[in-house]
């Protein structure tokens, strides 16, 4: 492993860039965050549409998830990567099609995360935000999704761990991100796979290790903050 590393260290790190494509663990970490950064907006008015009463949006955004859920990310990249240059008429960058795949996809499962948010705050701070004159925007973006996007901040960062592991399925369509270019330095090697993969697997690992643990960190301060005020609230 350790041959493998000084020969390979740097290309892992950020493949053949300056002489070539920026790839390897850089552009992992690059396509996770842009993802989730993404899917984040997206998210919310799934989770808005999804916990509002308008019937229709609703259903619509129901219709949205459970379709996009039913479905492998797999088939929704290669749709992505052979049906989307087909409808718009020009050829799409790899990467940026591994990305819009996974921000669909993401935002199924992580509106779903934020509409539990939204529908687990007491009914009583939508309802004395309209008591004192608000709206439904304001209500909306003052009052209730602040604090529904601080209770799932750990449920998001837990999406980021997802979307690193699910980042690796762009080896099939060529982007040069952490797999796809250990997979080219296995198809040097030849007789190593065992210790390339095991590197590949202990990257993932570590990396997802020290976002869970960010995550337990996250919840376990969301479970004081919440019990702390809870303390001062059955005290006054």
């Amino acid at each position: 492993m350790v041959e493998i590393l000084r020969e390979y260290g740097l290309m892992l790190l950020i493949g053949e860039y300056p002489h070539g494509k920026l790839g390897g663990l850089a552009l992992t970490l690059i396509i996770s965050f842009v993802s989730l950064f993404a899917t984040f907006p997206c998210s919310v008015l799934v989770a808005l549409a999804r916990t509002g009463n308008v019937v229709w949006l609703q259903k619509l955004a129901a219709g949205f998830v459970h379709s996009v859920r039913a479905i492998p990310l797999l088939m929704l990249i290669f749709w992505a990567y052979f049906a989307l240059p087909m409808l718009i008429g020009f050829p799409i960058d790899a990467t940026v099609t591994l990305v819009v795949a996974i921000v669909i996809y993401q935002t199924a499962y992580l509106g779903e995360i934020v509409a539990a948010g939204i529908k687990g705050l007491p009914k009583g701070q939508a309802e004395a935000a309209k008591a004192l004159g608000l709206g439904y925007i304001p209500t909306t973006f003052r009052v209730v999704l602040p604090q529904a996007l601080f209770n799932v901040i750990p449920g998001i960062i837990n999406q980021l761990t997802t979307i690193i592991k699910e980042s690796s399925l762009g080896s099939i369509i060529a982007v040069s991100e952490l797999s796809y270019v250990m997979l080219q330095v296995n198809s040097n090697e030849v007789t190593k796979p065992l210790q390339i993969f095991g590197i590949l697997a202990a990257t993932y690992f570590i990396l997802c290790f020290c976002l869970s643990q960010a995550t337990n960190w996250l919840e376990r301060r969301i479970a004081k903050r919440r019990t702390g005020r809870f303390f001062v609230e059955a005290l006054a």
